[in-house]
């Protein structure tokens, strides 16, 4: 008898006889951090060699192979699943070989937005283009450090969506996952994509602006100086903003300066230019906490 899995990126699921729930919450057997999952999404039944896929009334609805589905729709192998943003690849196995269990996955990066994929993904579940990398494609098993940087991409996505969704509470939340994995990574000293540790900056100045609060400001600020990068210029644009209303973040920029101006490696001219803004941002803060009144502007354009 005929076994089923199910792919989510590089992650396999075994699909058991019965019914599999996918969802945002953590009751679920396949949870999905998406803001634009329902709690209890959708379900797979697997009765005997048919296996059959239900919207369970979700509020943005279920794809399977880019058509939506109105209540249930048979499986084969290969069929893709649309659930929030998030692209599932249902998989047959006939045979299963005798050996012990590992996460496997062939990725593809897409050659428009450089992101990896699934190579089972017809199109790039960023940006929907079909043209592919092939000189990067990449096979085989993935470790804890693979699978770690995967995980914080998947956040990632989320995130981005929730931010363009205006939902910053649900961003915040996300925000505190992925950092909180960046961290163990730094603290392990581990590689960290500076790709991604720029995206999440942008989106903690950007969070700490709409809430008027320093803390994730402040750890924009203080995540640069534990590694050997250069923040981004829109995130030293937003510090400059929060710099002259939270002493924290003007301590923060103050010990960033400090840290960058002790780098010994060779500095590319975007990264002298960032340095640049950094130490007359700086001084201008000086500036600020020095007179009597600036202390209560508000920097915020009108």
């Amino acid at each position: 008898m005929a076994r089923y899995r199910l792919r989510f990126l590089l992650q396999e699921f075994d699909l058991p006889r019965g019914a599999t729930l996918i969802g945002r919450s953590s009751d679920c057997h396949v949870t999905i951090e998406d803001p634009l999952v329902s709690r209890q999404h959708a379900r797979i039944v697997i009765d005997g060699d048919e296996a059959t896929l239900q919207d369970l009334g979700s509020r943005n609805g279920v794809k399977l192979n880019g058509a939506p589905i109105r209540s249930g729709a048979k499986l084969k192998d290969g069929d893709r699943l649309r659930v929030g943003t998030q692209e599932l690849v249902f998989c047959r196995v006939e045979q299963v070989a005798n050996t012990a269990a590992k996460t496997t996955g062939f990725l593809r990066h897409c050659a428009k937005c450089r992101l990896p994929y699934p190579q089972e993904v017809i199109a790039c579940p960023n940006c929907g283009a079909t043209e592919q990398m092939d000189e990067e494609t990449l096979s085989g098993q993935f470790g804890a450090a693979s699978q770690g940087s995967w995980s914080v991409q998947l956040l990632i996505e989320v995130l981005e969506k929730a931010l363009s969704l205006s939902r910053v509470a649900d961003a915040e939340r996300i925000l505190r996952r992925a950092t909180a994995q960046v961290e163990e990574r730094i603290v392990s000293h581990e590689q960290v994509d500076p790709r991604q540790l720029a995206t999440l900056a942008v989106a903690a100045t950007r969070i700490a602006l709409e809430v008027d609060d320093p803390t994730w400001g402040s750890w924009a600020a203080q995540v640069y100086r534990r590694v050997q990068f250069i923040p981004p210029a829109e995130v030293i644009e937003r510090l400059g903003q929060l710099g002259p209303r939270h002493p924290e973040v003007a301590e923060a920029i103050e010990a960033l300066v400090l840290h960058c101006r002790s780098f010994t490696r060779p500095l590319a001219e975007d990264e002298t230019e960032v340095i640049s803004r950094l130490e007359q941002l700086r001084a201008s803060l000086a500036e600020v906490r020095a007179s009597p009144r600036g202390a209560a502007a508000d920097p915020r354009p009108s």
